[in-house]
């Protein structure tokens, strides 16, 4: 039994073995109805737990039909459905849930959260958002570049533009699992996780944090950003204010390398962190990229399931 937490703890021959497996079962899937189970339906009598203490799209219907397709079942709830909503310990729900389905997706406000309910399962618990992270999306935008560059991630480089949120920690820590250069485009005040970034570098991660979003983008491979407030942050002015100059326009996607693409876990507002004929343009993979969803948290219930070999 193995936990999806983060990035981190992964081996990079574990991140590598669900991005080749996601690969394959995208490929061999090609003309199906999406209903349909994988020939081999590697998880049937299998049930998925999915529960959301935030609102969601794309994991909820990503995880929902990635069961669907390996021929198992999901539970969908949110948190104020649960007794967890009224205060019952994370603990209890833990090991209660453990005796009812045989693993657990959190879409959580907290980290630590996640990590307590981790910490008491006895099934493989995964991260579908918390404050800290959002690695399910990551590895679906690392999918996305491979197709698109016909090559793997390895020696490529990515620029993150705005706030240094989950998102931006995410892909930090990809990065220095996967061999990546990650340059992180900020407004003083708004860094990325600071334990983070210090336990990629350590790692020999190439993070380099710019205060330019023209200098972070200077020959980068893949331009990437999400909405400058977070589900659960006040929309203050100061923060709009400061995130302004990182605004992803075609103007900045032009001083990219070429050939580059842009991404953005959505949802998007057109006008704030990206504009409309970049998002909307011929750069833009964000459709690719939400698909991708799908296919990559299929390998990662099996990696968690142990039925990948790293």
């Amino acid at each position: 039994m193995r936990h999806f937490l983060d990035l981190a703890t992964p081996t990079a021959a574990g991140l590598r073995a669900i991005l080749d497996e996601a690969h394959a079962r995208k490929a061999a899937r090609a003309g199906w109805p999406r209903g349909k189970h994988d020939a081999d339906a590697p998880l049937a009598g299998h049930t998925l737990a999915l529960i959301f203490e935030k609102p969601s799209t794309r994991t909820r219907f990503s995880f929902a039909q990635a069961m669907r397709q390996l021929g198992g079942d999901t539970i969908t709830v949110s948190a104020g459905e649960m007794q967890l909503g009224r205060g019952e310990p994370v603990d209890d729900t833990a090991r209660v849930l453990s005796r009812m389905v045989d693993a657990i997706v959190l879409r959580a406000n907290s980290h630590a959260t996640l990590e307590t309910l981790a910490n008491a399962a006895s099934v493989p618990v995964l991260n579908g958002l918390t404050d800290i992270s959002h690695p399910c999306q990551v590895l679906a935008d690392i999918l996305t570049f491979e197709e698109h560059a016909g090559r793997k991630v390895a020696g490529s480089t990515w620029a993150w533009l705005g706030d240094g949120n989950n998102m931006a920690n995410s892909l930090i820590e990809a990065a220095s699992v996967l061999g990546f250069d990650c340059r992180v485009g900020v407004p003083h005040g708004y860094d990325p996780d600071a334990a983070v970034v210090a336990t990629a570098c350590a790692r020999g991660g190439r993070i380099g944090l710019y205060r330019s979003a023209a200098a972070a983008v200077e020959d980068a491979d893949v331009v990437v950003t999400d909405t400058w407030v977070s589900m659960g942050q006040p929309d203050s002015k100061s923060k709009l204010a400061a995130m302004q100059p990182f605004q992803v326009d075609a103007a900045l996607m032009a001083k990219a390398a070429p050939g580059a693409i842009f991404l953005h876990c959505l949802p998007a507002h057109r006008g704030e962190e990206v504009t409309a004929d970049v998002i909307d343009g011929p750069t833009s993979l964000v459709w690719e990229e939400a698909e991708n969803r799908l296919h990559v948290q299929k390998a990662i219930l099996l990696w968690c399931f142990g039925k990948l070999d790293a």
